[in-house]
């Protein structure tokens, strides 16, 4: 669908980036505000906080002074790697009370959980998905998302985002227990009342839960790697405009981006985003 790929080293680990999916293009998304919606009718799930604006991830979560340096009015949220035995970085600063501070400094901060990765998938990882183990795996990979999540601060309604890297997804055996794992994390996610998001990559991973006719607890809310260096997630959006409408995208558009921001250097990607945020406080 599109050129080469690449992996973001922070993804599954500290190797250099590389291989997931690049290119096309298209306009800008107005940045900045804040939305609460409520949940759907006969739901017990809290109200959701949903952020409209750039967005900035990195491996490592920046310490409290170096958030506060960067608040600067470009970006107003940040993703932050919050568990998974995938996750390819330590995170020294990332505690309750970091959480509490950066937020305190005016931030929206997108959870990502790194669970287990698909057994067609180039390169090694710890935890694997299999036809065997995907059900039960998403299961427990969920309860752990929800459990890291809590102990940071980041309240039920709070959307979590799986990161599935790119895969084969002609591969059918592969792509169905993906699916199948990705599902089970969705409904445990829904089950403790936390959202439940995916980022994945335009022509791979995001491409499966997109395009997949059985719509039975999948995600709600889809982040897509397409690095056209385009701030938009409406634009270039490479599927049925129907789908994840009513804030509920986001777009990794640009890496690898090296910046300077009241005197603190932080290599960052890029995300166009309009969908929910964790809530804390």
């Amino acid at each position: 669908m599109f050129g080469t790929s690449r992996k973001p080293a922070h993804r599954l680990s500290k190797r250099n980036r590389y291989i997931a999916w690049g290119a096309a293009g298209a306009t800008i998304v107005a940045g900045g505000g804040i939305l609460v919606q409520s949940a759907s009718a006969g739901t017990t799930m809290p109200a959701r906080k949903t952020y409209t604006g750039r967005a900035f991830d990195t491996c490592t979560a920046p310490s409290a002074a170096a958030m506060k340096a960067w608040r600067t009015g470009f970006y107003g949220a940040a993703a932050v790697y919050i568990g998974g035995k995938n996750r390819g970085c330590a995170q020294p600063n990332l505690t309750a009370s970091w959480t509490k501070k950066v937020t305190a400094q005016g931030w929206k901060l997108i959870p990502i959980y790194v669970g287990a990765q698909p057994f067609c998938q180039r390169g090694s990882s710890p935890e694997k998905i299999t036809a065997a183990n995907a059900a039960s795996l998403g299961v427990a990979n969920g309860k752990d998302a929800v459990a890291k999540a809590s102990r940071l601060g980041m309240k039920a309604g709070s959307a979590i985002y799986l990161d599935m890297e790119p895969y084969d997804i002609a591969n059918t055996s592969c792509n169905k227990a993906v699916l199948t794992y990705v599902r089970a994390f969705t409904k445990t996610l829904r089950g403790k009342t936390y959202r439940a998001g995916y980022y994945g990559f335009s022509s791979s991973s995001a491409k499966a839960v997109a395009t997949a006719a059985n719509r039975t607890d999948l995600p709600e809310y889809l982040w897509y790697a397409k690095w056209d260096k385009v701030n938009t997630t409406t634009s270039d959006w490479p599927w049925s405009k129907t789908l994840y409408t009513n804030h509920s995208r986001g777009h990794q558009y640009m890496v690898n981006s090296k910046e300077k921001r009241g005197g603190y250097t932080i290599t960052v990607d890029r995300n166009a985003w309009d969908a929910p945020v964790a809530i804390v406080g």
